[in-house]
């Protein structure tokens, strides 16, 4: 099984991939020339959500965290854009793209089936002119569980599911009777739990090779990492963007992936490349004795 995060910043062209991934999911017997793989798709759409609150006149906003992830601030207003754009405009036009090229597609929100579930957040701790605030909101939350029976039962009957935020954010935990409210989350930490649930490798596509000891050196890669000293390098290295991919990364090793790979989407056969050794990987031992 492979789950493969398709970036939404407006560098990432995702041609490429949605092409591999047909390539993947189809047999000798419908036209590959390799056995067929089980593939879940999941994407961002950052550049569409801050277009589309540009028409509206909405300022997008983005905060720093004090681990210095940076990350969408997600209030009301932004949050009925997401609703909107996220699981509408962007998953169907994947989806689409993805059955033109003869792929039998299906769209999922993390809220239809339960597919991603947590608690949804009262704050969020920022760093604001250099200092430590909280900055209240109820709009977001991290997936907690994933319903891989759904994932699983879908691909089981020949369909590739394409899977967007928002997820299914719970006010009283996971009990029966709790509240559901669609709220955002971040899609590389989406992707890491759907990857952990279902024991799968993880590809991140972005629009740079990998991680890069030298953010402006393309020829500084980063091509594995497996163990914990590599793996606290790692984190050094990685800022802005980079920094929820390591975070993913980590998160989906823990939950049970198979191996994490950062790679670049525009280039030729993104996909094959970075699943033959193009890109960053990081494996299991990374974390072997982290607490």
């Amino acid at each position: 099984m492979i789950v493969i995060k398709i970036g939404g910043a407006r560098a990432v062209d995702p041609a490429g991939a949605l092409t591999d991934i047909a390539a993947l999911v189809k047999s000798d017997a419908e036209g590959g020339d390799h056995e067929a793989e089980d593939v879940v798709v999941v994407h961002g759409g950052s550049t569409a959500v801050d277009d589309t609150l540009g028409r509206l006149g909405i300022d997008p906003e983005y905060v720093e965290t004090p681990s210095g992830v940076t990350g969408r601030f997600t209030d009301e207003e932004t949050m009925e854009v997401f609703e909107m754009v996220m699981p509408g405009l962007v998953n169907t036009e994947l989806v689409a793209a993805l059955r033109s090229e003869g792929v039998d597609a299906v769209g999922l929100s993390g809220v239809d089936g339960g597919l991603l579930r947590g608690p949804r957040k009262s704050a969020v701790r920022v760093v604001e002119d250099g200092k430590r605030k909280v900055r209240r909101g109820d709009h977001s939350g991290t997936p907690r569980e994933v319903n891989g029976d759904l994932l699983a039962g879908l691909v089981g009957d020949g369909y590739t599911p394409v899977v967007s935020p928002p997820m299914a954010g719970a006010d009283g935990g996971s009990e029966p009777r709790a509240t559901v409210t669609p709220v955002n989350t971040d899609a590389d930490r989406a992707a890491a739990a759907v990857a952990g649930a279902l024991d799968a490798t993880l590809l991140l596509l972005t629009d740079v090779p990998g991680i890069l000891e030298d953010a402006g050196d393309r020829d500084t890669l980063v091509r594995e990492v497996d163990d914990p000293a590599e793996w606290d390098r790692l984190e050094s290295l990685a800022e802005g963007g980079m920094g929820r991919k390591v975070m993913a990364a980590g998160e989906a090793l823990e939950g049970g992936a198979a191996e994490v790979v950062v790679a670049d989407a525009n280039i030729d056969r993104p996909v094959m490349t970075a699943l033959e050794g193009d890109g960053t990987h990081i494996y299991p031992g990374a974390l072997e004795g982290d607490t």
